[in-house]
């Protein structure tokens, strides 16, 4: 490989480990999904974006203004913010495949 493209490679990957993941996640209080979505979600950002996401988790019950201004259809939902395009997945997040390709991110 030659000296520039090795470099571009090297800034290739500087660049995707510096990308900083804002996610907000919307549950229905302690239902069996939306544990297994928190549960399913949390696993998969330490495992393949550890330290580069910050994730906010709304209650609809507690918190009804948030919810009511994102449109939500159903529930539990993961918005991936940033980085662009937003993303939105429905779902208890188990398919750990479909929930990284959501994301952007690629298995490692």
């Amino acid at each position: 490989m030659n000296e520039n493209a090795q470099w571009e490679e090297n800034w290739d990957d500087a660049q995707a480990d510096s990308t900083h993941y804002v996610l907000r996640l919307f549950i229905t209080g302690a239902s069996a999904n939306s544990r297994r979505a928190v549960i399913n979600l949390k696993d998969i950002c330490e495992k393949y974006i550890k330290d580069n996401y910050s994730l906010e988790i709304v209650d609809v019950h507690q918190q009804k203004s948030i919810a009511a201004k994102e449109q939500l259809v159903a529930l539990p939902l993961l918005i991936k913010i940033s980085p662009s395009p937003e993303r939105r997945l429905i779902g208890d997040l188990s398919d750990t495949a479909r929930v990284l390709k959501g994301l952007g991110i690629s298995e490692k």
